[in-house]
């Protein structure tokens, strides 16, 4: 039954708003939890709404994050990227105890086939073997691409979802993943080109195409339209320039974006490589075309001919 204290203690309490509760007595929504006595009070009236909650919270107590990592009894998160989520047991390859003393001839072929039988069930199926291979593949391409945790995540959950659902049989394990690397780096504002891909993987470009084009219908992926500023950074990193010049590259883009026939059938990688030369011209930090050409992975003519587009149609008027 709800009850009135006389003054809640605050010692251990969390006020917060809640959007989904409403204090019975004053119409309040911020409310207060008492961990010790496992109480819910309103925090507007004092209005206790509930009792006896049960804490789901660890019954032990750690003042260093050594002490919670040792006395945690959780194991590690589920990892996409892993082909079993990383939820399986590995034996080591190492034939010690925990002391470090080596095992005995008898053991150490206990423990050989033990590692043997235990590598067979965990890859036991044909999606199992898929996804050991893939995901293999996967790092490595994450690797040398650079790519965020957060994308390699994202890119092995898509590919996933290709496998289980069995939606795409008899493919190339390699296009797949290259196309689900491109399709989340997309996904995550992050773009690279399918030529970068190309360049570290087993497969072509096109075959690469091919690949996500088929994973965006199966999987019915709305694919945000690529913009010449998330190329931006990548590229300002690669050529060592300031930040200011980066802020002047943005801004051309963004006037280049009210006319539309600036950017409609361009490559975006090539209107971003030209806002850059132009800025770089402007803020007195000149990089050659060469240059910018090549951390943009597109040609010198392609730059220029940008170049001279956004010079003409947004009144630019350059230094000699």
């Amino acid at each position: 039954m709800a009850t009135k204290p006389s003054a809640p203690k605050k010692q251990g309490n969390h006020a917060h708003a809640n959007s989904g509760f409403t204090c019975p007595e004053c119409g309040g929504h911020e409310v207060v939890q008492d961990i010790e006595k496992g109480e819910r009070i309103c925090a507007s009236c004092g209005l206790v709404v509930s009792e006896h909650r049960i804490d789901t919270g660890p019954e032990w107590r750690a003042f260093t994050s050594e002490e919670k990592d040792s006395r945690s009894r959780a194991g590690a998160p589920t990892n996409y990227s892993i082909h079993d989520k990383g939820l399986s047991t590995m034996i080591d390859w190492r034939d010690h105890d925990s002391q470090g003393k080596r095992f005995t001839a008898k053991k150490r072929s206990e423990i050989y086939r033990l590692r043997k039988w235990q590598i067979r069930t965990r890859v036991h199926s044909s999606v199992d073997r898929n996804l050991a291979q893939a995901m293999s593949e996967l790092d490595r391409l994450s690797s040398q691409l650079g790519l965020t945790k957060g994308i390699k995540e994202l890119a092995a959950l898509l590919y996933r979802k290709l496998i289980v659902k069995r939606l795409a049989r008899s493919r190339s394990i390699d296009a797949m993943v290259g196309a689900s690397i491109y399709a989340a780096c997309r996904l995550r504002m992050a773009p690279r080109s399918l030529e970068e891909i190309a360049r570290y993987s087993r497969v072509s470009k096109k075959k690469i195409g091919q690949h996500y084009r088929l994973l965006v219908e199966k999987l019915k992926l709305k694919m945000p339209i690529s913009d010449p500023a998330n190329y931006v950074p990548r590229f300002m990193t690669d050529l060592s320039l300031p930040g200011h010049v980066q802020q002047k590259v943005l801004e051309i883009l963004e006037q280049a974006k009210n006319n539309k026939s600036l950017v409609t059938g361009r490559d975006p990688r090539g209107l971003a490589a030209a806002a850059i030369y132009i800025a770089s011209i402007l803020m007195d930090h000149r990089v050659t075309q060469r240059d910018i050409a090549m951390a943009a992975g597109v040609t010198e003519v392609t730059v220029r001919n940008r170049y001279k587009e956004l010079v003409q149609k947004l009144s630019i008027t350059m230094a000699p």
